[in-house]
């Protein structure tokens, strides 16, 4: 009996060792996949130095390992804001960001996880505010490369301080108000009207100049026909039709007949 009771303590103890064993083994290491970086969190402390990719070994029941993603991620939002004519503008901005992989420590113990929220999403806000208000509306549009660089250089500038790399920056789309984008159509209908008034004053112009031109022609043409009219011109003119006229006599004189004349006959 006694050695019944001995055989299943020991298994006992042996399960219970190999079991703290396992868990010693296996919580004694941990692996940081690509793409990420490792932070030591020790009792609650964050500990200074960031793990790299691959196998690390740690401290059981002691150590935490927070891992942060230091690829290229993005965050998109939108941005209200007021032009420098005073026109209500919503701007879709999307942020192209990483952290800085060697100091991941810094941005989990003083930011956490939601750097997006607590430090990118404020900053779109107030550097598109004070971009947006340097231009006007329209030159929003016409200059909007000139305009991405500007949000571009304020985020990288306001947010390199925290460890946030600031990648690029895409303009999505601006939204203007309602009175305003009927303005600009308005706008592009009146210099659509002014353009083909252009236009038809242009044909109208060239057909006039058209016009001016064949009558020099035709007057000129006129004047040198009344130059070359001279009294030996008229003569010649002259002999050429008597010529003409009598080419086509058959040789018949006219006959008179009747009233006081007298009776002419002569070709009998």
């Amino acid at each position: 009996m006694n050695q019944n009771v001995d055989l299943i303590r020991r298994t006992l103890i042996t399960g219970i060792v190999f079991f703290v064993g396992i868990i010693l083994f296996f919580g004694c290491w941990t692996t940081i996949s690509p793409g990420f970086r490792g932070v030591v969190v020790r009792l609650g402390a964050v500990q200074k130095g960031v793990l790299s990719e691959g196998f690390h070994f740690k401290l059981p029941f002691v150590d935490e390992i927070e891992k942060l993603n230091v690829q290229i991620q993005k965050d998109a939002v939108d941005a209200d804001a007021a032009s420098r004519d005073l026109q209500f503008v919503t701007t879709k901005i999307a942020t192209n960001y990483s952290l800085v992989s060697e100091a991941v420590d810094e941005v989990y113990q003083k930011i956490g996880y939601a750097y997006a929220e607590k430090m990118i999403d404020p900053a779109v806000q107030e550097i598109v505010k004070a971009v947006t208000a340097k231009y006007t509306a329209e030159e929003l549009i016409t200059k909007r490369a000139e305009v991405k660089s500007s949000i571009k250089q304020g985020l990288y500038d306001r947010l390199i301080v925290y460890n946030i790399k600031v990648v690029d920056v895409s303009i999505a789309d601006f939204s203007f108000s309602k009175n305003f984008n009927e303005a600009i159509e308005a706008k592009q209908v009146a210099e659509q009207q002014v353009a083909t008034a252009k236009n038809q004053l242009e044909r109208i112009k060239v057909e006039a100049e058209q016009r001016i031109t064949q009558a020099k022609a035709e007057a000129e043409s006129l004047r040198l026909q009344k130059q070359e009219i001279t009294k030996d011109l008229i003569e010649l003119r002259k002999i050429e039709n008597e010529r003409k006229a009598i080419e086509k006599w058959n040789g018949t004189l006219p006959t008179y007949t009747g009233g006081p004349m007298p009776f002419i006959e002569i070709n009998k």
